[in-house]
């Protein structure tokens, strides 16, 4: 992909207006988590460091556009901002009717942009004002790259000058690595409950992976296809010729998608419910399939171990519950072992992630999460387009 990028920019002595993704989870004016806010952090003080100032916007939740509530309010983001950087970052309320006038050095934050009206709509005058903010825009929000809003698409194509933030391009980079350009055998791990929400995913990984490993209701989906049972286990029925297609699809190409031998069910599904390793062809008819079986786990493990791409995208199992979450453990732990080039994103992933304690063993974990998937699925994503139409 060809965009320019902040890294290989002279910033000084410029205001340069940077859309990060600091989408935290704020409760009482107290954020739980300060992980987006960190990773944000290189593009802002490459600027500083180089003598530029600084405009930052950022999104928050989901509010309604021209409705602010007090919730809503970007200042408990921009105090935890300061507090890493160790200078005042304040909120400037009154930018479009007042430009802030700022020296090197000095950062501000613009309040939600999505209580702007226009932003979601992309809309071009609001773009150009904040373009007029400074003289380079910087995306650095891998994390709404998939969205056309006017802070992340319309922007970059008024502004003086269009670049990717540090956060963007290395997310971007390892994407790339995983997917268009990979060391081969690659390995795909997509879990989750339903195919439906992921079938464009496995179509498309069908065609770029050596092995796709699929888990949780998408694998009980798969097990259908093949004529074996899945009791009361999360499936669908409907997508069973879906999966067939798919099955059909990586075998052509040489690839496979080893499906589980041996599950681990339970009569309902709860923490606390007992569970039981059973054959996959031997399921009754009032079991639920919660997890992979320990002989599954391995067989897998070892697959993982030859790789030498891997991208994962969800548990095997309800990982949640620790009578059923050995299967996505003993992935993570494989994955972590390996020598492979490892990239992991969402939601569930990253909790896992946590829970294994397997972070500092993967080699890239991306912030985004519509925005992963839909780069899986291979679609181009609006914000990066923007980017690239520029240079």
């Amino acid at each position: 992909m060809l965009f320019k990028k902040l890294a290989d920019q002279n910033v000084s002595g410029k205001t340069v207006v940077i859309r990060v993704d600091m989408n935290v989870p704020v409760k009482d004016g107290v954020i739980a988590d300060d992980t987006r806010i960190r990773a944000s952090l290189a593009s802002i003080r490459f600027c500083l460091q180089q003598g530029a100032a600084v405009v930052v916007l950022t999104h928050l939740g989901r509010p309604k556009a021209g409705a602010p509530k007090p919730e809503d309010s970007v200042a408990p983001v921009a105090q935890r901002l300061g507090e890493l950087l160790r200078q005042e970052v304040r909120v400037v309320e009154d930018w479009r009717e007042h430009k802030p006038q700022l020296q090197a050095g000095e950062v501000v934050m613009l309040p939600n942009v999505r209580l702007n009206v226009g932003e979601k709509e992309n809309d071009s005058a609001l773009a150009a004002a904040y373009a007029a903010l400074g003289d380079v825009y910087v995306n650095d929000a891998f994390g709404t790259a998939h969205r056309a809003e006017a802070s992340t698409v319309a922007v970059a194509a008024v502004a003086g000058m269009a670049c990717a933030g540090m956060l963007l391009t290395a997310e971007l980079d390892a994407l790339s690595q995983a997917l268009q350009n990979p060391q081969t055998p690659v390995v795909a791990i997509v879990g989750g409950s339903k195919v439906s929400t992921k079938l464009t995913i496995l179509e498309s990984l069908a065609d770029k992976v050596d092995h796709l490993i699929v888990g949780g209701g998408i694998a009980n989906t798969f097990l259908l296809a093949q004529g074996l049972p899945v009791g009361q286990s999360l499936a669908e029925s409907e997508l069973v010729n879906s999966a067939r297609q798919i099955l059909d699809k990586i075998a052509a190409k040489g690839g496979d998608i080893p499906l589980p031998t041996d599950v681990v069910v339970a009569k309902r599904f709860a923490a606390d419910a007992p569970a039981e390793i059973k054959n996959v062809a031997d399921v009754a008819a009032d079991d639920m399939i919660l997890d992979i079986g320990p002989q599954s786990a391995q067989r897998l493990a070892q697959m993982l171990k030859s790789a030498r791409t891997i991208v994962w995208n969800g548990p095997v199992g309800v990982f949640e519950f620790a009578s059923f979450a050995h299967g996505t453990e003993v992935l993570a732990e494989a994955i972590a072992a390996s020598e492979a080039f490892s990239i992991a994103g969402g939601g569930d992933t990253l909790a896992a992630i946590a829970q294994f304690g397997v972070k500092d063993d993967i080699s890239y974990i991306s912030t985004g999460g519509g925005a992963f998937l839909e780069f899986l699925e291979g679609k181009t994503l609006p914000a990066v387009a923007a980017l690239t139409a520029r240079v």
